[in-house]
């Protein structure tokens, strides 16, 4: 038996997220109306290897999220060389999803239970127009928004705490207690692409942290952005936090603005 461990980035605004579903199933007969990463790889596998592996990744991505680095690993019996693995895998994937990298791993490596850290960013754009080429990344937020204030308010939320007004109504986790090692804010005037660069008003949120919640990072963006607008007082993001009340947090941010950057081992 071999566990092989992919690096896998993906364009996530055609998949139902990363987990599988009940509902997604693999039979030719009959049409899919949900389709997922997961699932996708796992039927790209089996077309490969014959066999019905599990694919668990470092976490659940949210319908419409996008990864620059998830990583996620494999039970095989196969002799095909990792390298083949990724190649096949590659030639049988829909383009929005890449194999960057796969290796044989030890047999005890779990994607999830084995990070460190994750990292996750989101862009927003803060201007009236938006270039066709990201109307698909990033969430675009017309408003003039006080980047000092949001700046403030992000710092409450670093290190050890309960983070159940940041939380989905159908988070599963049992513990909603998080350590968050960073929250950093960036503003630029420019984001590269394709060699040239797209003009624009651009904020970059990102977050470290040990493990998120569900829809923890879209929720604590759009409670950021309310502070910027000035609808929440900086001060209030740490009642906020110590209410552990969902109601009182703001708006849960699109999906497509989301990205998962990188998985610390």
């Amino acid at each position: 038996m071999r566990n092989i461990r992919l690096n896998i980035q993906y364009d996530g605004t055609n998949y139902n997220g990363w987990q599988i579903q009940p509902s997604e199933i693999s039979d030719c007969k009959k049409q899919k109306s949900i389709i997922t990463i997961q699932g996708t790889i796992q039927d790209t596998i089996k077309k490969i290897t014959g066999e019905d592996a599990k694919v668990t990744g470092s976490g659940r991505t949210d319908a419409g999220v996008h990864a620059i680095e998830q990583v996620a690993s494999f039970k095989t019996l196969s002799g095909l060389s990792a390298d083949v693995i990724k190649r096949a895998l590659n030639a049988n994937l829909p383009d929005d999803i890449r194999i960057i990298d796969a290796c044989d791993a030890e047999l005890n490596f779990h994607p999830r239970y084995g990070a460190k850290s994750k990292i996750y960013f989101y862009i927003i754009s803060n201007s009236h127009i938006i270039s066709p080429f990201l109307y698909r990344y990033a969430w675009k937020i017309p408003h003039k928004l006080n980047f000092e204030e949001m700046k403030h308010a992000s710092e409450f939320l670093k290190g050890r705490h309960d983070f159940s007004a940041f939380r989905a109504s159908g988070c599963s986790a049992k513990n909603s207690v998080r350590t968050v090692f960073n929250v950093s804010l960036e503003r630029s005037d420019t984001i590269h692409f394709m060699d040239t660069g797209l003009a624009g008003s651009f904020l970059k949120i990102s977050i470290e942290a040990d493990a998120f919640l569900r829809h923890m990072v879209r929720n604590i963006v759009g409670t950021l952005i309310e502070v910027g607008k000035g609808k929440i007082k900086t001060i209030e993001t740490k009642e906020i936090l110590l209410s552990k009340d969902r109601k009182l947090a703001g708006p849960t941010a699109p999906a497509k603005g989301l990205f998962l950057e990188k998985i610390n081992y």
